[in-house]
């Protein structure tokens, strides 16, 4: 028979032919000594053929045969460990560096989320300590809107910082503007794209502000997250999204919680007024994000920060009149304007542009249903303040309404597939348990079957 002798690195293999006992390839009566035949460098023929061993498999006709192949074979079939595949290596790094980044973006995610409950509670609180001494709702959504206009000059800032290739202004500019067409920014598109968004983006927090006055921080948070069922709703409806049941239960609980919050009053009063304006906040709220997926799509970061600041502009140059209208019309009065308290409006824009930033970049970094369950947990944040520091008691229904729209909000954010993704799991967890269920009859019938040997039992197999 042929055997092929182990080899290591740097060394020429050395093949050796031995006589098999009752088949001698020579003639009868002729003596058969044994013959060993060493190649100290492979004999390569014209046919490309580099020893013996490969002639003879190649006019066998072995199954699977390459010439040059029989040389790497060892002793008795084993095979050589002594290097690492580099795929292996290679994957178990990617694999590594995957799971890496995936920890990291899911703690810039619980980082991203605590900042901007933070905001929103922190705009909820602010707003109602400055109606203490200024009670003007429309003139500071008007005055935080203006502060929009510095999203674009924050978000260049960092683009010079963070890019080796630099950008002038306005070429930066005008790749931003891509988001309203390939022609880029007109007037003509200014008005047109810009004035129905700002309109909604200033009805949403105008009558926010004036739920505010009516109801406590807690009850307006926990309404205003009824705008993801109305999101939902509308895209159902206008831009024919998936039908999802569980989303549609979702939207049922959230419209229950509402007529639960407007009941726990007796549907009257400042509270039942509070709770249309709130509704009324996140029902603009809701149109304002679905015509902007229908006539702009999605926007990266810069595209966005061009987008806010565009409605800043807009909002600057031709809402600027509304709230003149309402100080001669004596619906807002302001006084003189040293006696505006400055501090807690400087405040509330401030947070307002910096909730707007974290919302859009933390969208870029890191899982966006991230940023969703942010503005949720503003709910318990400002029900927590408002019993604490402001004494709220809450009543029962009011607490059962708040629950059922937080519970709703959570189904919202299920995926699309989540129903396949869990009967898959639930799937894989029942396989795993009958095999972990196999393995242990096999182990105890083996024991069972061990310990009868061992007692003397014999088991005859029935015909």
């Amino acid at each position: 028979m042929f055997s092929t002798a182990g080899f290591n690195s740097g060394e020429e293999p050395c093949i050796r032919l031995e006589h098999l006992p009752g088949k001698s390839p020579h003639l009868a009566g002729k003596a058969s000594p044994q013959v060993t035949i060493r190649w100290d460098a492979p004999q390569v023929t014209a046919n490309g053929v580099h020893d013996i061993e490969d002639r003879i498999l190649r006019i066998t006709g072995y199954y699977g045969y390459k010439p040059g192949f029989s040389s790497h074979r060892r002793e008795d079939g084993s095979e050589s460990h002594a290097e690492t595949p580099v795929s292996e290596t290679s994957g178990d790094g990617t694999a590594y560096h995957t799971c890496v980044n995936t920890v990291l973006k899911v703690l810039g995610g619980l980082l991203v989320v605590l900042c901007v409950s933070s905001c929103w509670v922190g705009i909820t609180q602010v707003v109602q300590l400055t109606f203490k001494s200024f009670s003007c709702p429309f003139f500071i959504t008007w005055f935080s809107t203006n502060w929009n206009i510095l999203f674009f000059p924050l978000y260049y800032s960092g683009h010079v910082a963070t890019t080796r290739e630099k950008q002038t202004p306005i070429q930066k500019f005008r790749e931003c503007s891509r988001l309203f067409g390939e022609d880029g920014m007109s007037l003509k598109v200014f008005l047109k794209r810009t004035a129905p968004f700002s309109i909604l983006w200033t009805l949403t927090n105008y009558l926010y502000l004036l739920a505010l006055r009516k109801l406590t921080a807690t009850d307006v948070s926990a309404l205003y997250c009824c705008h993801k069922a109305f999101v939902f709703l509308l895209s159902w409806i206008v831009l024919k999204d998936r039908f999802m049941g569980v989303r549609i239960v979702a939207a049922i609980m959230a419209i229950t919680g509402i007529v639960m919050m407007a009941y726990a009053d007796g549907f009257h009063g400042d509270s039942f007024m509070g709770v249309a304006l709130a509704v009324g906040s996140a029902s603009t709220s809701a149109l304002y994000k679905v015509l902007f997926k229908m006539f702009l799509g999605s926007a990266n970061l810069g595209e966005a920060a061009h987008f806010f600041s565009t409605m800043g502009f807009f909002n600057l140059i031709f809402i600027s009149c509304v709230p003149l209208i309402l100080y001669f019309t004596r619906v807002e009065h302001w006084g003189s304007l040293s006696s505006l308290p400055w501090g807690y409006l400087c405040g509330v824009a401030g947070l307002w542009l910096v909730f707007n930033i974290l919302v859009n970049v933390g969208v870029v970094l890191t899982y966006p249903i991230l940023i969703s369950i942010g503005t949720l947990l503003s709910v318990p944040g400002n029900a927590a303040i408002d019993v604490l520091k402001h004494e709220v008691i809450f009543s029962v229904v009011r607490l059962a309404a708040t629950c059922i729209i937080c519970l709703g909000f959570l189904l919202l954010l299920l995926p699309e597939e989540w129903d396949t993704v869990t009967l898959r799991f639930l799937t894989t967890l029942a396989d795993k348990k009958t095999e972990e269920h196999g393995e242990e009859l096999t182990e105890s019938s083996v024991h069972t079957r061990s310990r009868s040997r061992a007692n003397g039992a014999v088991s005859i197999p029935m015909a």
